[in-house]
C-alpha cells in the first residue's frame, strides 16, 4: 500500500527532531491530488474576473436574495464592482458596498448604504438582519462598525457572510508576514483552483471518523494532549456559502464561510480536554516567550512554565480571564494548496493548508462550545501528528492520504 503526503511544508532538517509513528489506517481514503509545484511569476496580475466568478459561484445566488458588500476603498476595487454587476445577473438585489473608512465611494453607494448613514451599532444590527449575504472584503476588520454589527446579527441567523479577507499570512515565528507577490499568488491560486468538492469530503471523512472516538494530538517539541468532540458541531469550511449550507448552520462560524478554504473547526466537550500543550516561541502580551508548556485537565490550565517570557505569559492569563486559562479550539487544515511551502516556508491563510493545526485558548462560544469570555488565542502548529483513534491522519505536520 502506497502512501502520498501533502507536504505543509517543513523539510525535516528544519524541524530538527523527527516523532515516529506507526500506523495503519483502518479505511482508505480519497483526498484533492497533489499539485504541481507551485511557479511564482516575475509579475503578479490579479485575475478580477475569474475571483468575482468564483466568489459568486460560491455564493450560488437565489433569485430576490439581498447582498451588502463590506470593504475598504483602495483594497481590491476593481472586485468590488465585479461582484456587484454579478449579484445583479443572477437575479439577486445588489445593495451596494460600505466603506469601513470615512471616504465611501460614490459609485459604490445606493439607497440601501445611504439609509445606515448616522446608526448606532443596535440600529445597524435591525437594518442589517433583512440582508441574506454579507461580503467581507479586504480592509474590513471586526473592529468596523459595520462588520461588527452584520456579525452580530449572525448569532442568530438567517444571514450568512463570505470572509474574503486576502490576510493571515504568518512566518514560521508567528508574527504576521506581509501581503506581497508570494501571498498573492498563492491566496489566488488556491480560490480558483482549489477542488471544493473533493475538498469538502475530505472533510467529512474526518469528521466521521473522529465522532465518539479519542483525538491525540502530538508533536516533536512535547505536545501531547487528547480530547473528544462528542456532538460538538463541526464546522468545515470548504467553499460552500450558499443559503442551503447556511440553513443547516449549527453556529456562528458555520454561517461564516472563507475563501480561500480549507480548515476543519471545532470546539471540543470541555471535560475531555487533557494533556500538555508546547507552544512554538511566539509572542505573549508583546513579549517573545520561549519553552512554554501548559498542562490542561478537563480543559482547563491547571500547571505552566516557560524558559522565558514568564511574566509576559502571566499578564496576558491576567489580562484574559478564566476564557486564557481554557481550551477552545482544534482546527486542521485540509487545502493542499494552502500548504506550507517547503522553501521559504510560511504558513498562508490563518493555517488552512493541509496539515497545518491550530490549538486555541479562549471563548469558544461561537463555535458552540461553553467558554466564555471574549480572550481569544489562535496557537500553529505546523510539525504535528493527529491520531483519530488508532488512525494516522496527519503525521508531523504532513496531511496522510491513502
Amino acid at each position: 500500500m502506497t502512501r502520498q503526503l501533502f507536504n505543509t511544508g517543513l523539510l525535516l532538517s528544519l524541524l530538527g527532531i523527527m516523532m515516529s509513528v506507526s500506523c495503519s489506517p483502518s479505511q482508505p481514503k480519497t483526498a484533492p491530488e497533489s499539485e504541481e509545484p507551485l511557479v511564482i511569476p516575475a509579475g503578479f496580475t490579479f485575475q478580477w474576473e475569474a475571483m468575482a466568478s468564483k466568489i459568486l459561484e460560491r455564493a450560488a445566488l437565489q433569485t430576490g436574495e439581498k447582498v451588502l458588500l463590506v470593504g475598504s476603498p483602495g483594497q481590491f476595487d476593481p472586485l468590488i464592482s465585479l461582484i456587484r454587476n454579478g449579484v445583479k445577473a443572477a437575479g439577486a438585489e445588489d445593495l451596494g458596498a460600505i466603506s469601513v473608512t470615512q471616504t465611501q465611494p460614490p459609485e459604490w453607494a445606493t439607497s440601501y448604504t445611504n439609509g445606515a448613514e448616522g446608526k448606532n451599532q443596535r440600529e445597524l444590527e435591525e437594518y442589517f438582519s433583512t440582508i441574506d449575504l454579507g461580503i467581507m472584503m479586504p480592509g474590513a476588520q471586526p473592529s468596523d462598525l459595520a462588520y461588527r454589527s452584520i456579525q452580530n446579527v449572525l448569532t442568530s441567523g438567517p444571514i450568512r457572510t463570505i470572509h474574503f479577507h486576502w490576510s493571515g499570512a504568518y512566518e514560521l515565528d508567528l508574527s504576521e508576514k506581509p501581503i506581497d507577490e508570494t501571498v498573492n499568488t498563492v491566496y489566488q491560486h488556491a480560490l480558483l483552483a482549489t477542488d471544493y468538492n473533493r475538498l469538502g469530503q475530505m472533510q467529512k471523512l474526518f469528521e466521521a471518523d473522529a465522532r465518539g472516538v479519542p483525538v491525540n494530538v502530538t508533536t516533536p517539541a512535547g505536545t501531547d494532549i487528547t480530547f473528544r468532540i462528542g456532538d460538538r458541531p463541526v464546522t468545515r469550511q470548504d467553499g460552500d456559502a450558499s443559503a442551503v449550507r447556511a440553513r443547516r448552520a449549527k453556529n456562528l462560524i458555520d454561517r461564516e464561510i472563507e475563501l480561500p478554504a480549507g480548515a476543519v473547526r471545532v470546539a471540543p466537550v470541555e471535560s475531555t480536554v487533557n494533556g500538555v500543550i508546547r507552544f512554538p516561541d511566539s509572542d505573549w502580551n508583546g513579549t517573545r516567550v520561549t519553552g512554554l508548556r501548559m498542562m490542561f485537565k478537563a480543559g482547563k490550565l491547571t500547571d505552566w512554565s516557560a524558559d522565558s517570557g514568564s511574566e509576559a505569559v502571566q499578564a496576558e492569563l491576567d489580562r484574559g480571564g478564566a476564557a486564557a486559562r481554557s481550551f477552545r479550539e482544534f482546527a486542521l487544515g485540509f487545502n493542499p494548496l494552502l500548504a506550507i511551502p517547503a522553501e521559504n516556508p510560511w504558513i498562508p491563510y490563518y493555517g488552512y493548508g493541509a496539515g497545518v493545526v491550530r490549538l486555541s485558548l479562549g471563548d469558544n462560544t461561537e463555535l458552540g462550545g461553553n467558554v466564555g469570555g471574549g480572550y481569544v488565542r489562535w496557537n500553529f502548529f505546523t510539525d504535528a501528528t493527529v491520531t483519530v483513534r488508532d488512525e494516522v491522519w496527519v503525521r508531523d505536520g504532513r496531511l496522510v492520504v491513502q
